[in-house]
């Protein structure tokens, strides 16, 4: 066994030596003007291949070759102003390469431009999808997913859902990870497998998706798909609540409030329940509102309870009604 790692460690030191070898041929030649070069050099910087992976090195090779008129570097650069990628995102700036790529016949970019303009025509955009999707476009095939899932385009047909999900998930995009985790999780196109969509799940999670993190903590909680480990569903709560998701921010305080995975805090636990309760989400407002009641993590205050419980039962959050009613917050109005 111990002779197999050595083995295995070795092969991935001479790869690991052969792509950095790579990287500085190609470097070499992008620095001296070399269009192919540079392109290829910022797929290597976008990927982290045979160097640490940069965005902003990415972007900035890809410009140098697209302004020599590389097609695929001028989609690639078009691309990463569209997503934001290691720069601002600049839709006018993304539509200017986009057309150029185009022009010098990149069917990518091609096939982005028919789409901007016939959207609205589902049919149409589903053909255009499934071209690109067949052609193995990760993004493509996630989108072309989502229409199987939601009837647009095309007759709703969940196994289709599942495959094309499956197909983008495994060419390691992470919204189609998350969405291919959902579907093992309900059994939609597929058999309910758990510890499938805590394996998609946590592919997602681990590329950054805040969504995705919020599930992956939820696994951990209740123990499906996987052992239950309470740090661990502490871990991923806070990934995401620092990301902004106001569903996380809310599990995170509660908990904060309760020890579980993490030391007790109630000042902590009402930070997130605040944070949460401010972005809208209902279950935040109404435990933010329980803080101010009872003085939890913060000084007792009627009135501020009674304006989030309220806020929360008009959101639609049954419990707060109850607790509303149960404890007169009209009189705090």
């Amino acid at each position: 066994m111990k002779k197999l790692s050595l083995i295995f460690f070795i092969i991935i030191l001479f790869l690991s030596q052969l792509f950095s070898e790579y990287f500085n041929e190609i470097k070499k030649k992008a620095e001296q003007g070399d269009a192919e070069a540079q392109y290829n050099l910022a797929l290597m910087y976008h990927y982290g291949v045979g160097t640490l992976k940069d965005l902003k090195q990415a972007f900035y090779w890809y410009k140098k070759s697209a302004e020599q008129g590389n097609s695929d570097a001028q989609y690639s650069l078009a691309s990463m102003y569209d997503n934001g990628e290691g720069i601002p995102k600049d839709k006018k700036r993304a539509l200017y390469w986009y057309k150029k790529s185009a022009k010098q016949g990149n069917i990518d970019a091609q096939v982005y431009l028919e789409l901007i303009g016939i959207l609205k025509d589902k049919k149409k955009a589903f053909y255009w999808y499934k071209k690109s999707a067949e052609r193995g476009d990760a993004k493509a095939q996630y989108n072309i997913a989502l229409m199987y899932l939601n009837g647009e385009g095309v007759q709703k047909d969940l196994k289709q859902a599942f495959y094309w999900f499956k197909k983008s998930a495994e060419q390691g995009y992470a919204p189609a990870q998350l969405s291919l985790g959902f579907m093992y999780e309900n059994g939609k196109g597929t058999l309910k497998d758990m510890k499938q969509a805590f394996y998609w799940y946590k592919k997602s999670a681990e590329q950054g998706d805040a969504e995705a993190q919020v599930k992956l903590g939820l696994m951990y909680e209740y123990g499906l798909g996987t052992l239950k480990d309470l740090k661990q569903a502490f871990f991923w709560y806070r990934k995401s609540a620092e990301q902004g998701n106001a569903a996380a921010q809310g599990l995170l305080g509660f908990m904060y409030e309760y020890g579980r995975g993490t030391l007790k805090d109630l000042k902590q636990a009402f930070y997130w329940y605040k944070k949460s309760a401010e972005q809208g989400n209902a279950i935040g407002q109404f435990m933010l509102g329980v803080a101010y009641y009872y003085g939890i993590g913060t000084l007792e205050d009627k009135k501020q309870a009674a304006y989030w419980i309220k806020k929360a039962y008009e959101n639609g959050y049954e419990e707060a009604k109850k607790f509303w009613d149960e404890h007169d917050l009209w009189k705090y109005k």
